[in-house]
């Protein structure tokens, strides 16, 4: 990253802020843009109070025009200053989160997913005329649709307790000792995001060491995640306010070990171990009966690598296919060795060799 400083807050308009940055920097944008919410009278609860809802002066436009013009030019500048393999988060809501949608693509974007973040918390509906609202989306999308990219499959999957991470979910809003105050014991940003929610997004589509460009930084929920998983960030803030309040919060953040910020890597991504090198390196010798689940099927290794059935040779992979009638198969998951009367996958040799080369 030489060449422009980084793990810092640009004060300014957010376009012109990221036009002074180099291309090609961004392994990730996050961008919590305005979202037009159109509010044409206050809010209130059944008992006259008033709401505390996002009536700011930055998420104001005078027509759809306007806000369209605005999104175009600040993902414009977005695309540009994101790497070939980088990825862009935008989040929003039924207001501006369609709009913002079809720009993306007119630019070039390819989505990859679109999520449902849904709140456990959500404000009630006071007046009773519509559903509670009580989700928001994020646009999840690369530059194009040939293009590598980051998602750390496994580490999402670590996250959901072993089952594959949905694109629905289920987080509470900001509230609590999380929500930043000011010095008149109100709320120091009206939008400010939960820490779980970036958390998810950072976790999922970067790598230790990573850049996170924030366009909309506002109370820096983005640079706090990001230093404490390890990751660099840029953050760009129009409001003097917002980006002290960031800067202060980011400030008292601890980055966690290194160790620590690591992530299960995808299978993908690690070394390729052919069944073989278990063989002949003698963590399962010729001769070595491997069973099926519950012990249903055998078969023995054979000093090449293959496996051979009763009626059959092949790979492991062929063989687990085969004594299953089935057209294709894991055989590092399927096949097991016994140790010390247990059953053990060979996937767990595999892993161990893995250990010795990476």
């Amino acid at each position: 990253m030489a060449g422009h400083k980084v793990d810092c807050v640009i004060e300014g308009d957010c376009v012109q802020g990221m036009r002074t940055l180099p291309d090609g920097i961004a392994d990730l944008v996050f961008a919590d843009p305005p979202y037009n919410l159109q509010l044409r009278q206050e809010l209130r609860r059944p008992d006259q109070s008033k709401v505390d809802a996002v009536d700011d002066e930055w998420d104001q436009f005078s027509s759809f025009a306007d806000y369209d013009r605005f999104t175009r030019e600040w993902l414009t500048e977005a695309r540009r200053v994101m790497k070939e393999t980088g990825t862009l988060w935008v989040i929003g809501s039924y207001h501006n989160i369609f709009r913002v949608g079809a720009i993306l693509q007119d630019l070039g974007f390819w989505i990859l997913n679109d999520v449902v973040w849904r709140k456990t918390n959500p404000m009630p509906n006071f007046r009773g005329r519509r559903f509670t609202n009580a989700h928001e989306t994020l646009i999840w999308a690369t530059k194009n649709p040939k293009q590598q990219y980051t998602f750390n499959y496994e580490a999402m999957k670590a996250l959901n307790d072993e089952l594959q991470m949905r694109s629905d979910w289920n987080l509470p809003i900001c509230a609590g000792h999380e929500r930043i105050k000011g010095a008149d014991g109100q709320k120091a940003h009206s939008t400010q995001k939960p820490e779980s929610l970036l958390h998810r997004v950072i976790v999922s589509s970067t790598k230790p060491g990573d850049l996170v460009i924030d366009p909309f930084f506002g109370s820096g929920t983005t640079g706090a995640v990001a230093k404490r998983l390890g990751r660099h960030f840029i953050g760009l803030e129009r409001d003097r306010t917002y980006a002290k309040v960031a800067r202060d919060r980011i400030a008292s953040v601890n980055r966690a070990p290194d160790d620590a910020i690591e992530v299960t890597k995808s299978k993908r991504a690690e070394p390729r171990i052919p069944f073989g090198w278990v063989v002949e390196r003698g963590l399962l010798p010729p001769g070595t009966v491997l069973h099926g689940t519950q012990k249903r099927h055998r078969a023995k290794v054979r000093a090449d690598g293959t496996l051979v059935t009763a009626d059959a040779t092949g790979s492991i992979h062929q063989m687990g296919a085969h004594v299953q009638g089935l057209d294709a198969c894991n055989g590092w998951t399927f096949w097991q060795y016994e140790n010390e009367g247990k059953l053990i996958p060979i996937d767990v040799l595999r892993q161990q060799l893995r250990a010795t080369i990476s």
